[in-house]
């Protein structure tokens, strides 16, 4: 399988946020079926995606998307024919697969013995690694280790926000390293595997200071979010301010380090930092946007942003593999979209400037949105979660025309 010529249009989901199917075909539990939920809302059925996926595939190729981003399922492990027979689909319908091994699903009973605390996880998830790729190297264009490190080690770690909901503040640190370690073990499996074309998809932010005394607040905070993920990655090293807080073994760097054939970007906006204010245990506090449109999330709509990361990127990075916008999207609830639209056209026009190599909006569809549960709505297309009945809005067909032209 190779990429589409030119710039590549794609769309974005992940697993347990659309699957449903949680006790079927010898899946085991995710730290996610264990995580309390605000409202109660669950996983277990979400969009009915491991049963309607050809009803999904078919909105794909109606769409004219040059390639899918999906995740495959670590807690499936045990019986992964849905996902032999999604690709089959997606290449039928002259799709490219962009395989991501890893969308915050860790089974629970990995989590149950460390989790990311425990380097082990890291040879575990090189071992399910292998065995994706021995099923479906042959037929997967892009494959994406891991998604976001950042917001495992932050908000499942550090503050408890995400799965598996812990609060150890600087003392999660080791899970940023054991998530980095893990993904070169996994790039040199899908490399012996067969894959072709292997990346990453990791989370940036500007990190723009509040005044002009809080310089050293936003570099904190930049530092932990941004350069804690990409350093390891296209360096071997660590930012200077965290290497002593963080587990390294003689020969981590190289295999953290290991080429790549591209970079992903997931960018929704910028932050603003300013110093802690007393008793603060961290070296920030984030301050409100408030100059820009919000999502019906609360995000800023900041399109520059995401030029700014990516020339970020290119100036620290002068080896920089290709870039793509591995995620990008807004949450608004309305069919006829227009605020989704104007997110799309202006973080398009962003990202094809910066020089990205393709763009993939987020989502699809409407899903499970983790700790929001069903009160957010990413989709191009409406989900009526009682009836399972799909809706392409208005921003379906705007990018849909705006992929043919």
């Amino acid at each position: 399988m190779t990429l589409p010529d030119g710039f590549l249009w794609g769309v974005s989901t992940s697993a347990f946020q659309i699957e449903g199917a949680l006790r079927e075909d010898g899946r085991v539990p995710s730290v996610w079926d264990a995580f309390p939920v605000p409202g109660g809302d669950t996983g277990a059925v979400a969009c009915d995606h491991y049963h309607r996926h050809p009803e999904d595939v078919a909105l794909l190729r109606e769409l004219g998307v040059g390639a899918y981003r999906f995740s495959v399922a670590w807690p499936r492990m045990a019986d992964l024919g849905f996902y032999d027979r999604l690709v089959d689909s997606l290449l039928a319908a002259g799709i490219a697969p962009v395989a991501t091994l890893y969308h915050w699903d860790t089974p629970l009973a990995v989590e149950e013995t460390g989790g990311w605390l425990n380097r082990d996880t890291a040879h575990r998830f090189a071992e399910y690694a292998a065995v994706v790729g021995d099923l479906l190297a042959d037929r997967v264009a892009m494959w994406i280790p891991i998604n976001e490190p950042a917001m495992v080690t932050l908000q499942g770690y550090a503050v408890g926000e995400h799965a598996p909901g812990k609060t150890l503040l600087y003392d999660a640190l080791p899970v940023a390293h054991h998530l980095n370690f893990a993904h070169g073990l996994a790039v040199r499996a899908l490399r012996a595997a067969g894959a072709r074309a292997v990346g990453t998809a990791n989370n940036h932010t500007p990190a723009w200071p509040a005044g002009p005394d809080d310089v050293e607040a936003a570099a904190a905070y930049s530092a932990l979010h941004n350069w804690l993920f990409a350093d390891p990655l296209l360096t071997g090293n660590y930012p200077a301010e965290l290497a002593d807080r963080l587990p390294l073994l003689d020969g981590d760097p190289a295999i953290t380090a290991e080429p790549l054939d591209f970079y992903g970007v997931n960018y929704y906006n910028p932050t603003r930092l300013r110093a802690p204010g007393e008793g603060n245990p961290l070296p920030f506090e984030l301050v409100d946007i408030d100059e820009y449109p919000r999502t019906d999330f609360g995000w800023p709509v900041v399109p520059a942003g995401l030029g700014e990361v990516i020339a970020e990127l290119r100036d620290r990075y002068p080896n920089l593999p290709p870039v793509y916008v591995t995620e990008s999207g807004c949450s608004y609830a309305e069919v006829d979209d227009q605020d989704r639209i104007s997110y799309l056209d202006g973080h398009i026009a962003a990202a094809e400037g910066a020089g990205a190599r393709g763009f993939f909006t987020w989502s699809l569809m409407d899903n499970f949105e983790w700790d929001a549960g069903y009160s957010q709505r990413f989709g191009l297309v409406h989900v009526d979660y009682g009836t399972q009945k799909r809706t392409p809005r208005s921003s379906f067909a705007w990018y849909r025309d705006r992929i043919r032209r």
